[in-house]
């Protein structure tokens, strides 16, 4: 049986180390067997994916900023929160911010890439309850912010 590490690698991306929190809040709360992780930005080996849909990104780029983003939520978990990706019962819910113009309605569309990937990663484990919204802005201009809700 494919590791979800070992699926992680055939969609293209290793685990990355977790980043430290750029504001005043801790990357991940755990309560029981919830584990609460922060919004985590499109950034990928330190460089951040920046842009706006409707503006200078189209929908496959900000899907794959979703990518990039959900990432860094499952390394959050494994290397702050302790928990092996084998060892997550159930994604319950993601909420996916999408920097965007305010003319632009696909953020759904954007937040599939990392719906997506979580299913390709943990299979029916990564199946989710989501909320997928536009804001003007997000920190450091990234195009895409994911926060997560996790049982393990």
């Amino acid at each position: 049986m494919t590791s979800p590490i070992e699926k992680l690698r055939e969609l293209g991306y290793e685990l990355p180390a977790s980043t430290a929190p750029v504001a005043s809040y801790v990357p991940v709360t755990r309560s029981g067997n919830l584990v609460f992780v922060s919004g985590q930005i499109s950034i990928a080996s330190g460089t951040v994916i920046t842009g706006r849909l409707g503006d200078n990104m189209n929908v496959v780029q900000g899907g794959n900023a979703a990518e990039v983003a959900i990432v860094n939520v499952l390394s959050q978990i494994v290397h702050l929160a302790g928990v092996p990706l084998e060892d997550i019962k159930r994604v319950l819910k993601i909420t996916v911010l999408v920097a965007s113009t305010p003319d632009f309605f696909e953020q759904h569309l954007v937040a599939n890439g990392a719906s997506n990937l979580l299913i390709g990663v943990l299979g029916d484990k990564g199946k989710h309850a989501r909320a997928a919204f536009g804001v003007a802005a997000l920190p450091l201009g990234a195009a895409v912010e994911i926060e997560a809700i996790i049982e393990v």
